[in-house]
C-alpha cells in the first residue's frame, strides 16, 4: 500500500477498529514521509456461491441480503442498525462455516430464524417472499409457528 498523497510506501498504523456494519477493520494510517493521515478499510471477501431456485448461481452479496431484510423490517421495531448487524452476523456465519455454496432457501431460513426472535411481523414479511406462499393456509401455518414460540 502507498500513501494516497505522496505515493510513498512507508506507512504506520495509528489505530485499528472493527467496523461491524461492513464486516471490516478500519485502520488509521500515517505516511512516514509526508506525515498525512488517512483511513483504510480491510474487508473479508466471501466467495460463497448462492444457488438460486432456477438453478443459476451468483456470488453472495451482503448488500443484497441487507436490502431484503430492510424491506421486511420497514415499519417495525427493528432499526436500520439492527438490520446491518443481522446481515453481518449471517455473513460471518457463512465465512466461519467455510461452505462454498448455499441455496437461497437455506439463506432465507438463516434470516428467518433471526427475524423470528426479533420481530414477528418482519419474520412473516420475509417468510412470504422466501417461501412464496400461494395459499392462505401456508401463511396461517407460519403465523402459528410464531404463536407456538410465545
Amino acid at each position: 500500500m502507498k500513501c494516497p498523497y505522496c505515493q510513498h510506501a512507508s506507512l504506520k498504523v495509528t489505530d485499528s477498529r472493527d467496523a461491524i456494519e461492513m464486516n471490516a477493520i478500519r485502520r488509521r494510517r500515517e505516511c512516514l514521509q509526508c506525515n498525512k493521515r488517512f483511513t483504510t478499510f480491510e474487508t473479508l471477501e466471501l466467495t460463497v456461491q448462492v444457488k438460486k431456485r432456477d438453478g443459476t448461481y451468483e456470488e453472495f452479496q451482503q448488500q443484497k441480503l441487507m436490502q431484503g431484510l430492510s424491506f421486511a423490517c420497514q415499519h417495525t421495531k427493528i432499526s436500520h442498525d439492527q438490520v446491518i448487524l443481522l446481515a453481518s452476523k449471517i455473513s460471518n456465519e457463512l465465512a466461519q462455516s467455510q461452505i462454498q455454496e448455499i441455496s437461497t432457501t437455506q439463506l432465507g431460513e438463516m434470516a428467518m430464524n433471526e427475524l423470528r426472535v426479533l420481530d414477528p411481523v418482519a419474520y412473516i414479511r420475509f417468510a412470504c417472499v422466501y417461501r412464496r406462499f400461494k395459499e392462505l393456509e401456508e401463511l396461517e401455518g407460519a403465523i402459528k409457528t410464531i404463536h407456538g414460540m410465545t
